[in-house]
């Protein structure tokens, strides 16, 4: 067996008073609350150095054996977006035609969406998340990774809440099968698509659902 020790450091959180601790996680609930997903964007140009911090705090996320199992691809360019929209609405327009049951239908009538995904254009940027199923070694052996969709899951929720913290609106997008990225974006064998994530300012006039997220009681939360 190979030597796997690292070296150790001190780890010190920063200290608060109880009173600092519940207003900044009041703060943090209030941001957070806050958030919504929004699928009528601005072409407002977002600074690619703003993208890359955004993109830096969601690998600060926790992984299996920390092998950091995700791609960011961070695509601004027109003709790929416009590739990517294509990809997608061919997708969608199956799905709204015969993939999606009756049921799902009607639970995604209220939001007033349907196949049609122009804002995959309009968006400075879309942020395609890939989860690694395998890691390639430096002699093209695969090597394992672990807990894939849980380390990516959470490398995403961190990207949505640093993209909410710098004051940009997203959607999390899922043109479910997600295969044409892959060939789209020239990804190897070992990345499947996870989210793709149009990030930028929301369009004048932008509404949204008016939605009431579930209170404390009905969370799920259970004291023991």
């Amino acid at each position: 067996m190979a030597d796997t020790k690292i070296p150790f450091i001190s780890y010190n959180v920063p200290t608060y008073s109880a009173l600092e601790q519940e207003q900044r996680a009041a703060d943090f609930f209030d941001l957070m609350d806050s958030r919504r997903s929004i699928r009528h964007f601005s072409d407002k140009a977002v600074p690619k150095e703003l993208i890359e911090k955004i993109i830096m705090t969601a690998s600060t996320a926790p992984s299996g054996a920390h092998k950091q199992p995700w791609t960011f691809c961070a695509v601004g360019k027109p003709t790929l977006k416009a590739e990517i929209r294509k990809g997608a609405e061919e997708e969608e327009y199956t799905n709204y035609h015969g993939r999606m049951s009756n049921e799902w239908l009607d639970d995604l009538a209220k939001f007033e969406t349907d196949w049609n995904k122009p804002f995959l254009e309009i968006a400075p940027w879309l942020i395609v998340v890939f989860k690694q199923t395998y890691e390639m070694g430096e002699n093209g052996e695969k090597l394992k990774n672990y807990y894939v969709n849980e380390s990516v899951g959470l490398a995403a929720g961190f990207l949505l809440a640093a993209i909410h913290n710098a004051g940009l609106a997203s959607l999390t997008h899922t043109p479910s099968p997600m295969n044409f990225l892959c060939k789209i974006l020239n990804r190897p064998a070992n990345e499947k698509p996870f989210l793709l994530i149009p990030v930028g300012y929301p369009a004048e006039g932008c509404e949204v659902p008016d939605l009431k997220r579930k209170p404390l009681e009905k969370v799920g939360v259970v004291w023991e």
